[in-house]
């Protein structure tokens, strides 16, 4: 398949572009800034069209991951670069997708699991979960998140696209043990004994290992689901035992807990916000399950063993 990943030159679009280029798939990713890669890399502004849109003619998917990195204090210049880099992107390659001679037949359009709302008592799917953004007491950086995901979204479905069928990724975080990863941050402060829970622990948070996030790809490739899917585990935990977990798997036994007032202090000197910590992300992917997707790492435990393996594996090569 010939398949072209807009805003791919980040740690997640390097993931898939790897994998893909390891299953002989030709690979374009599209990027605003030039860099070294084993696959061809097409300069764009991630906001107007050009000579990249060839890149869209006889592809056979599309993998839109464009979109500034939210780990950023949100300030109203950074809100605006967040918001504006993913539906500009997402419009334009929209946009591409409707000029090209022939369009590509699969759209995977990245989303975000922020899109539910903050909640303990069930979790939300991708059938009848709750949108977030009307919760009562939540920080006004959650709705601006909420917001985004929205707008997001809304732009993917602007068009009318008769020959291409669209899909909603509203991904979990994905867990890797890259130098830079979700994981890898989080391995740093087990090791330094700041492992602990996080606020009170109820939070839930969901996740995805990275092979299931890859196979889930693929999957949604080749299956006939569109619309929005929950890439995510189907076992989110709770914050206190997903750090119990990880704490086991790194062999550190003791971590100092965070109050949510020390952790909202951490979140400024780290220019960061508290809602990737602290906002309960009870997520399940109903629709994937129901199609007969099967996970390779469904549990948290599974997925940390193998992640703190090639982790350290890593380590001891560099």
């Amino acid at each position: 398949m010939k398949i072209v990943i807009p805003g791919g030159s980040g740690q997640l679009g390097t993931i898939l572009a790897r994998e893909l280029i390891a299953q002989k798939h030709e690979v374009i990713v599209l990027s605003r800034k030039p860099y070294l890669a084993p696959w061809p890399v097409v300069l764009w502004d991630a906001k107007n069209l050009g000579g990249w849109q060839a890149s869209f003619d006889n592809a056979d998917v599309v993998i839109n991951l464009a979109g500034r990195s939210v780990n950023c204090r949100y300030s109203q210049e950074n809100r605006r670069q967040i918001l504006n880099s993913r539906v500009d992107a997402t419009r334009v390659v929209g946009k591409a997708i409707s000029n090209a001679s022939t369009p590509p037949r699969v759209w995977l359009q990245t989303s975000t699991a922020t899109i539910y709302s903050h909640r303990f008592d069930s979790p939300n799917d991708d059938i009848r979960g709750l949108l977030g953004g009307n919760e009562p007491n939540v920080p006004d950086t959650w709705k601006f998140s909420i917001d985004v995901a929205r707008a997001w979204e809304q732009a993917a479905e602007e068009l009318d696209l008769p020959g291409t069928r669209r899909v909603l990724m509203r991904a979990a975080m994905t867990m890797s043990p890259e130098p830079d990863g979700v994981f890898a941050v989080l391995v740093g402060l087990v090791k330094r004994g700041l492992g602990g829970t996080n606020g009170d622990g109820r939070q839930y948070v969901s996740w995805i290992h990275e092979f299931d996030f890859i196979r889930s790809v693929f999957w949604l490739i080749d299956h006939d689901l569109s619309g929005p899917v929950n890439l995510a585990s189907p076992n989110p935990l709770p914050n206190a035992d997903f750090m119990r977990i990880l704490r086991k798997v790194s062999k550190i036994p003791i971590g100092l807990p965070a109050t949510r007032w020390m952790l909202e202090i951490g979140a400024i000197l780290l220019k960061t916000e508290t809602e990737l910590i602290l906002k309960s992300r009870r997520v399940v992917p109903s629709r994937l399950l129901a199609s007969g997707f099967k996970f390779q790492f469904p549990t948290w435990e599974q997925a940390a063993e193998d992640l703190m393996i090639r982790w350290n594996s890593r380590r001891l090569t560099c």
